[in-house]
């Protein structure tokens, strides 16, 4: 069976036509729903307590301890994380206690077991699979950022509708055509995709996404995705982290970038 797919080039009608039907045709590719495993997509009951700006925090205290490991130290105390990174020591000690790690009085905590009890809260000892849509500059960019495996996932798969790109490797990835995208994704089980497509095609290649079976999606476009609420989103839009830095530093320095 052949599926349409959205074109990232086309008008933002007939992208969002060609997804409706994609997404349509999507729920007869397969009968019944796939039951995808819960680690690849975990949210433990202890990220649901610690609160976002806890879970936040943590991945510049793994920053800093894999320095440390890497120095050779083999144990750190919560006051030195804490002064590493402007925040009083009573914050450090309840994010760290909510990981489950233990300290010793007087000696501090094991690194390498405070990067593993880290790792496992926030459900990056198990790598997640993912797929990358849009294999322009910044998708490129993302496929070749290899410090992106100490976040938890690996990129297992490349789309694109670019037949100038489709078959070429990129950063040890075959970047496939979009008809592609619904096997594969179901074949694999991967409840994880990046989007990196222009803004007019976000919506309609999110959809197709969702239609595949991911469960999450990092979105990198500046596009707002309307979608189901059970699907995790995540936006990173570099527009906005722009203009804030731009506003900063005019305040400060009465400079715009």
């Amino acid at each position: 069976m052949k599926h349409q797919v959205p074109s990232f080039r086309s008008t933002p009608n007939s992208t969002a036509s060609q997804a409706k039907s994609t997404a349509s045709q999507a729920k007869s590719f397969s009968s019944g729903k796939r039951g995808f495993p819960e680690d690849l997509l975990r949210e433990s009951e202890g990220v649901r307590k610690a609160g976002l700006s806890c879970v936040k925090r943590m991945p510049a205290y793994l920053q800093m301890l894999r320095v440390l490991q890497a120095e050779g130290h083999e144990h750190v105390s919560g006051t030195v994380l804490a002064g590493a990174h402007n925040l009083e020591p009573v914050i450090v000690r309840k994010d760290l206690a909510i990981t489950g790690a233990v300290g010793t009085p007087r000696i501090g905590f094991h690194i390498t077991d405070l990067i593993a009890a880290i790792e496992r809260f926030l459900g990056w000892d198990n790598q997640t699979r993912a797929v990358l849509v849009g294999v322009g500059s910044l998708g490129t960019a993302l496929l070749g950022y290899q410090g992106i495996q100490n976040f938890g996932f690996r990129f297992v798969g490349a789309f694109d509708c670019d037949p100038k790109i489709i078959g070429k490797w990129v950063h040890g990835r075959k970047v496939q055509a979009m008809n592609q995208l619904l096997p594969f994704v179901r074949r694999g089980e991967i409840a994880l995709g990046v989007l990196a497509v222009p803004a007019e095609a976000a919506q309609a290649t999110a959809e197709l996404m969702v239609s595949a079976g991911v469960k999450g999606i990092w979105n990198f476009t500046p596009a707002k995705l309307e979608l189901p609420k059970e699907i995790v989103t995540q936006k990173e839009d570099l527009a906005e982290g722009l203009a804030v830095l731009s506003h900063r530093l005019h305040q400060l320095h009465g400079t715009a970038v």
